[in-house]
């Protein structure tokens, strides 16, 4: 089984009201996408919309695909959970993106947030509710091993479902459990900013699971090191186990990287060429800079735009030579902050066009919409890839630009990245906060020599498929002790 908020597949209604199903959305999702049809797996997921519920409430016990209600196009078998809103929205807004996603990633601005009241403490029981329907949902759907068989392999997914495995381990689900980390972990003296109670609960509800993955050493040192520090753990590094109330978890590091074959016949299709096409138009023959990004407050699309105003500024002889498209996808819209930095974004991007357009040349181009195509061909026309996150779990984005780069575009990457721990030797790194020293970065890339920019390239293409989507899941598997089958 696989465990996420978000499930591999969604809901629409026609204008006739039908249901029509269309792949999920979200990182964990298109990670997952080339094992999600599986035919020995589950996933367990949310209803995240309306048609969503009515999916769910019109298949019996919500299990929806192979032998259940409406079809899951390439998703298999899933159980979709209809979650009553008043559960789901604070555990998930207030909850897992306003608190947990703030901790991991670092962004609260601390003279005045957070502020753990009896407000939070209402949501976090909410948080518990959403935690507790996915446990009994995966609890009744593990059933018994028999002689010989191997038991159920659950594989839970990130930040909102970190109680999931200690529920798991006290309803007595005949299972192994494995915990995956996607984003960041914070450092203890950040993560203890968590009331000391709900710190010691994240903490000993991951550490329910017999395995806990992430993406990079660095990101299973700090959840080590949290659990050492304010468990009291014991934490046995030279064996990668922590034993804490009489369990062993084994703590392990699993790159997730991209399908290269995949990835390459998707953008190879007619739609990306159209939009290949309408953009070459719109460049002519100058450099382009392309960064594709959730407007999400960890991918600093602020500072990246004002490190290409420093370029210019710096470095006139840029100057109508060069274009930034940036790909900035709204995002979480119901939480102010995120509306807020969408709307910085917005501003700053238009501040650039009034300094500095001229007949013929737009310097930026800022596009919100959702356009997977249109970001394809962004990647294959791109000179130069920015991602400049404060803090990132690995970074998809950095790994999808060099596979698919027909102009062997220079990598500039933040240090603070997942992904710079695979990519960084390769990449022009970055301290994400400096926005001078990008502005040079992005100098340097555009300068670059075109063997020297080859060489990187085809170095970056190959770290970045060396560990596809299946072989990041057959290792997640291999660590709970069983042989992985081969995913399809």
């Amino acid at each position: 089984m696989v465990a996420s908020n978000r499930g591999p597949v969604s809901f629409t209604r026609d204008g006739s009201g039908r249901l029509t199903a269309r792949r999920g959305g979200g990182g964990v999702v298109s990670g997952l996408s080339s094992v999600a049809g599986r035919a020995d797996l589950l996933w367990v997921c949310a209803a995240l919309s309306e048609p969503d519920r009515a999916a769910a409430r019109a298949a019996p016990g919500g299990l929806l695909g192979p032998g259940g209600g409406e079809a899951t196009p390439d998703a298999g078998a899933v159980r979709m959970l209809d979650i009553p809103a008043g559960t789901f929205g604070p555990a998930y807004n207030t909850i897992a993106n306003s608190v947990l996603w703030f901790v991991h990633h670092m962004l609260y601005d601390t003279p005045r947030l957070p502020q753990f009241g009896l407000e939070f403490r209402r949501d976090w029981e909410a948080y518990r509710a959403y935690n507790a329907a996915f446990a009994d949902a995966i609890a009744g759907a593990c059933a018994p091993a028999a002689a010989g068989d191997p038991p159920t392999r659950v594989l839970v997914q990130d930040y909102h479902l970190a109680l999931v495995p200690r529920m798991l381990a006290d309803r007595g689900a005949p299972a192994r459990v494995a915990h995956f980390s996607h984003t960041p972990w914070a450092p203890p003296d950040y993560f203890r900013m968590l009331p000391d109670d709900i710190a010691a609960e994240v903490l000993g509800g991951i550490l329910g699971a017999d395995h806990a993955g992430f993406l990079c050493q660095r990101w299973a040192d700090a959840f080590a090191d949290c659990c050492e520090r304010l468990l009291g753990a014991r934490v046995d590094r030279a064996r990668c186990e922590i034993v804490h109330r009489g369990h062993r978890t084994s703590i392990g590091v699993h790159p997730l990287g991209v399908d290269a074959a995949e990835l390459a016949a998707r953008a190879a299709e007619s739609d990306v060429t159209r939009q290949l096409a309408a953009l070459a138009a719109v460049v002519g023959d100058r450099k382009l800079i392309v960064r594709v990004d959730r407007t999400e407050l960890s991918k600093n699309i602020v500072r990246g735009l004002a490190a290409y105003r420093e370029l210019l500024r710096a470095r006139p002889q840029w100057r109508g030579k060069v274009m930034l498209l940036a790909f900035a996808y709204p995002s979480r819209r119901e939480v102010p902050e995120y509306r807020e930095y969408f709307a910085a974004a917005e501003r700053l991007a238009a501040q650039i066009a009034e300094e500095f357009a001229a007949p013929g040349w737009s310097p930026v181009l800022l596009d919100t919409r959702d356009d997977y195509p249109r970001s394809l061909a962004g990647y294959r026309l791109a000179d130069v890839l920015l991602v400049n996150p404060i803090r990132d779990g690995m970074n998809l984005v950095a790994k999808e630009g060099p596979v698919l780069s027909g102009r062997d575009c220079v990598l500039v990457l933040s240090r603070e990245a997942g992904a710079a721990a695979e990519l960084g030797e390769h990449a022009l790194l970055v301290n994400p906060f400096d926005v001078t020293g990008t502005a040079e970065a992005l100098h340097r890339a555009l300068t670059m020599a075109p063997g020297e920019r080859a060489a990187r390239r085809a170095r970056l293409a190959q770290a970045a498929a060396a560990v596809p989507p299946s072989a990041w899941f057959a290792s997640l598997l291999a660590a709970l002790g069983e042989p992985a089958a081969p995913a399809r």
